[in-house]
């Protein structure tokens, strides 16, 4: 188990419903709640999601369901086609025929615990197709960092294993129908409405390591890094959000005007997955009051 760092704050797990996490820093204040039996609806491609998930100062930094996008589902891992199965949700894109709603929607369906604290949730999930076929076995690790009394960090890690007897095409609406910058494969977050912030002050951006700067600069590239800087509505305070891949660069996806990011652990090519092959991904997010 991670040992936390900060000497002032501590923090607890509870059970709040039938597949409803609570992780609460010691005053009560809720930090994240990991909902692992979702009942959102199948055409959302249901999953398990982080949200609401906050910063140690309580401003809430994640958006669920959201009007324009009902299937973003605030921090939560995702496949945007896996053998033709949609595990992003929403509607699926054909280059002869844009985006439309169908049958194909697969789901995350949580197995077992393998460990269980306020530091540390680790669990099975299966990943079943459209038509009930178990494709993906995986094994998530969500480690909580207490830094600072003013940064935590999430570390996300899975481990997912081909058990479908067959090969399967992992893609995403770029690499499979050439829809350009549509790489969302991996791990999501889609912000909250105030995370927004197009006043004018130089100091709220989003940066990416090479001494990239803006939205512009950033999507499709790869980075190693990427902090977006904030302002919250209401409490003027600025908070930063730093999205890292542990394991290699990643082709950053970000839209701000959403806002959403995403860690994508495939861009421009379909990735075949072998029989009972695995692959792994690592990403960590920091989260400060600044």
């Amino acid at each position: 188990m991670p040992i936390h760092v900060s000497t002032t704050r501590t923090l607890k797990l509870t059970e709040t419903a039938d597949g409803v996490l609570d992780i609460c820093q010691g005053s009560g204040a809720l930090l994240l709640r990991y909902v692992y039996k979702p009942s959102t609806p199948r055409d959302e491609s249901p999953r398990p999601y982080v949200h609401p998930l906050s910063t140690l100062s309580g401003e809430c930094l994640t958006n669920l369901r959201p009007n324009d996008h009902r299937w973003h589902h605030g921090l939560s891992y995702t496949i945007t086609t896996l053998n033709g199965s949609n595990f992003w949700g929403g509607p699926t894109y054909k280059k002869d025929q844009g985006y439309l709603f169908n049958t194909n929607h697969g789901f995350q369906k949580h197995v077992s615990w393998i460990e269980q604290n306020a530091y540390h949730l680790s669990h099975l999930i299966h990943w079943v197709g459209s038509s009930g076929i178990l494709f993906l076995i995986e094994e998530r690790s969500l480690v909580l960092t207490l830094i600072s009394d003013l940064s935590w960090c999430l570390r996300w890690k899975s481990s997912f294993k081909n058990v479908s007897g067959t090969q399967l095409l992992l893609g995403n609406y770029y690499s499979s129908a050439n829809l350009k910058g549509s790489h969302y494969s991996g791990l999501q977050f889609r912000g909250a409405r105030d995370l927004l912030d197009e006043h004018g002050d130089d100091s709220i951006t989003v940066n990416a390591d090479g001494g990239l700067n803006g939205e512009d600069a950033i999507h499709s590239r790869s980075v190693k890094w990427v902090e977006w800087q904030c302002q919250k509505d209401s409490t003027q305070r600025r908070v930063q959000i730093r999205f890292e891949d542990n394991l290699r660069p990643f082709p950053a996806f970000i839209r701000k005007s959403q806002p959403l990011m995403a860690i994508p652990f495939q861009y421009d090519k379909d990735i075949c997955m072998d029989i009972n092959n695995t692959f792994e991904i690592d990403n960590t997010l920091t989260f400060t009051d600044l």
